[in-house]
C-alpha cells in the first residue's frame, strides 16, 4: 500500500517544491520510496505549468538535490487519495483545512516544522519569493529540519500499515 503526502504552499515555485524534493530524497535514503508518494502544489494556480523559482533550482542542486518541478494548484478532490497534506505555513493550513470536503480530511493537514523538536514559536516557513538567496537557504534549513521528524511520522504510518 502506497502512502501518500502533499506538501503546499501559495504557488508551488518555492516552498513546496523545496519541500517535496528533500523528502522524496529522505524517503529514497530511508529505503521507503517504493512505498511513499511525495509531491507538491500550491493554493493557488497563478503559476500552473511553469517550474520551480530559479534560486530554488539553485539551492535544492547545490544541496545535492533535485531541482525539476512543474508547479500546479491543489484540488480538494485529492484529499481522497491522499494520507497526509503538509501545509507551509498557517495560512495554507487554514486554507486547506477549509477545502478539505470533510472532518476527516482536514485532520490530514498538519504544518510541517510542527515536525521539528528544534522549532519553537512561530512553525511558519517563510516565503522567501520577495527575498535574495539567503531567503531560500533558511527556508531548506527549516525543511531539512522538519524532514526527518516527519519521516519518523511517515516510517511509522507506513510500517503500522505494512504489519
Amino acid at each position: 500500500m502506497t502512502y501518500r503526502v502533499c506538501f503546499v504552499c501559495t504557488g508551488n515555485i518555492c516552498r513546496s517544491p523545496m519541500a517535496e524534493s528533500v523528502f522524496r530524497a529522505r524517503t529514497a535514503e530511508a529505503g521507503l520510496d517504493d512505498r511513499v508518494e511525495v509531491d507538491s502544489a500550491g493554493t493557488g494556480g497563478w503559476h500552473e505549468g511553469d517550474g520551480a523559482d530559479p534560486r530554488t533550482v539553485r539551492v535544492l542542486e547545490e544541496h545535492g538535490y533535485e531541482g525539476e518541478h512543474t508547479a500546479r494548484q491543489f484540488q480538494a478532490s485529492w484529499f481522497d487519495r491522499l494520507d497526509l497534506v503538509i501545509a507551509l505555513d498557517s495560512g495554507h493550513l487554514k486554507a486547506l483545512r477549509a477545502l478539505a470536503p470533510t472532518d476527516e480530511d482536514a485532520r490530514k493537514v498538519r504544518l510541517l516544522r510542527s515536525y521539528d523538536p528544534g522549532a519553537a514559536g512561530d512553525l511558519d516557513v517563510p516565503d522567501p519569493y520577495y527575498g535574495g538567496l539567503d531567503g531560500f537557504e533558511e527556508c531548506l534549513e527549516m525543511v531539512e529540519a522538519a524532514s526527518e521528524g516527519l519521516l519518523d511520522a511517515v516510517r511509522d504510518e507506513v510500517e503500522g500499515t505494512a504489519a
